[in-house]
């Protein structure tokens, strides 16, 4: 068996310019809008322009045959502020989820989320895991706007450790029961890079029924044992029930000193290594590139990969490697 090795990249494009699908609104601007229509309207038109922007990143994307890809988390901005609960914000946007979503499905395309560091489940408050699970369930409703299955589309961190690591692995099995079930569906579950590594993920997501996206970077940076390879089995299993192909993290770091800091572009030494030991252990492999260059660092390791023959292209943006 031949892995396919496919690559994406995160949220943004350093090539198309006046693209960001992160435009956003304070909530001090918002109040400073006298008229509350008027301010609702502003809102409306910058989710508008994201989610519009995000079409044109998917169409800059199959241009160059990347058919995997992150969307912005920032799409609707306040949509899940406390003081805006009754705002339908999908309402006003409807038709250009829409079109974001027809257009992925299309082509095939591979889109998904990852939501910011606070939206954390293993947390002792209930009002931050509340919100978590607010944001959480924007996201599932972005998802259902663009008329996408929703099953694992976001990933997020097994959460903090306040205290006890392992009373808050224990504290996340719990308050996982207090999740919607459909939102349970669409979580996969990261190995971070200072508290839960590789065994404490793996835990969770045998336990669970969750895919797990295995980050090598934050692996280097927290591991209670260097070799990994050991555990890549249970980590391809866990995407056993998955409709989606198993997905990595890849990125480099910044520094010996910055080694937790992404670095602009990726290493293709460690690459490389990395993608020899897990060719041909499943059939499709999503490399999620986290680089501070976006989709140049995503050129620029192509163009590193066309030296290398044992490289053998599907199209611009996927490849296998051949075996020695």
């Amino acid at each position: 068996m031949q892995t396919l090795f496919r690559l994406g990249y995160v949220a943004m494009s350093v090539h198309v310019k006046n693209c960001s699908p992160s435009q956003t609104m304070t909530y001090s601007t918002f109040q400073k809008i006298p008229d509350k229509d008027s301010a609702m309207i502003r809102l409306e038109q910058i989710a508008k322009s994201n989610i519009t922007n995000s079409l044109r990143l998917l169409k800059h994307n199959r241009a160059h045959d990347i058919y995997f890809f992150r969307l912005s988390s920032r799409l609707i901005p306040l949509a899940t502020h406390e003081d805006l609960r009754d705002w339908n914000y999908i309402s006003g946007v409807k038709r250009e989820l829409e079109e974001l979503g027809s257009y992925a499905k299309k082509h095939e395309m591979r889109i998904d989320f990852h939501p910011d560091h606070f939206v954390v489940l293993n947390t002792p408050k209930k009002d931050v895991f509340k919100q978590a699970v607010q944001t959480l369930i924007y996201h599932h409703r972005l998802l259902r706007g663009m008329k996408v299955d929703p099953v694992h589309r976001c990933v997020i961190h097994l959460g903090g450790k306040y205290g006890s690591k392992e009373e808050s692995l224990e504290r996340f099995v719990d308050n996982w029961g207090k999740i919607p079930n459909a939102i349970q569906k669409m979580i996969m579950l990261e190995n971070d890079d200072k508290t839960f590594h590789i065994d404490d993920v793996l835990y969770v997501c045998e336990k669970l029924n969750i895919p797990m996206v295995f980050d090598i970077h934050h692996h280097l940076a927290n591991q209670r044992t260097k070799n990994w390879g050991n555990q890549w089995n249970r980590i391809i299993k866990t995407w056993s029930g998955s409709p989606r192909p198993v997905k990595i993290h890849i990125s480099s770091p910044k520094s010996n000193k910055q080694f937790r800091h992404h670095a602009d572009y990726i290493d293709i030494g460690q690459f490389l290594n990395f993608i020899q030991q897990i060719n041909g252990t499943v059939k499709q492999v999503d490399c999620m590139i986290e680089a501070k260059k976006k989709d140049d660092a995503l050129f620029r390791l192509t163009e590193e990969l066309r030296t290398n023959n044992m490289i053998k292209w599907n199209n611009k943006a996927s490849f296998y490697l051949e075996s020695v």
